[in-house]
């Protein structure tokens, strides 16, 4: 490992950033950040860790929304935050729609294009999203991981946190190690 190799916290958008819709978000109105993330991103921020969104975006494929779209609502969260997002990568992709592709998650090749355009370290690294799909692919990737998820549902993460703040306070704790 480098030491000049930065840390970061990848984030699944949807369920983990704000509530997800049950048929896409696309339109600003419908943007809701939960209570916590904004802490959640600043304190991250603070303790070094660059913040990097990645999200499957089948709307685009299925011709719901552009990505215009997308960038509206990454532009939305980076307002409220405070700028704390370093990046945003996301999949236009749809198996039934586009084919196959692999920039979906599970794939990990956004966040493989990410740690080589930002020097990143994956052993200091994690993945921090709600779906099976996210931690498989931060696991690919070489990543910790950190399932979002009522303590009721399998845990398919190496941690369970039932929102972005208790993720946040888990990563904190475990000082990158």
């Amino acid at each position: 490992m480098s030491l000049n190799k930065k840390k970061c916290v990848f984030l699944d958008r949807d369920g983990v950033l704000n509530e997800d819709c049950p048929d896409y978000l696309y339109r600003l109105e419908e943007l809701v950040i939960p209570e916590g993330v904004v802490e959640a991103l600043q304190l991250l921020k603070k303790a070094g860790y660059l913040l990097i969104v990645i999200t499957n975006q089948a709307g685009i494929a299925k011709g719901l929304y552009q990505a215009e779209n997308v960038y509206a609502i990454h532009n939305a969260m980076q307002e409220a935050s405070g700028n704390a997002l370093d990046d945003l990568y996301f999949s236009p992709y749809h198996p039934g729609y586009s084919g196959n592709s692999l920039s979906r998650k599970p794939g990990s090749l956004l966040i493989e294009k990410a740690i080589a355009k930002y020097d990143i370290d994956p052993a200091q690294s994690w993945m921090v999203g709600d779906r099976d799909r996210d931690m498989e692919a931060g696991q690919r990737a070489g990543l910790k991981t950190i399932h979002i998820i009522p303590e009721t549902e399998n845990n398919a993460g190496d941690y369970q946190a039932a929102n972005l703040l208790e993720a946040a306070k888990i990563i904190l704790a475990q000082g990158g190690r």
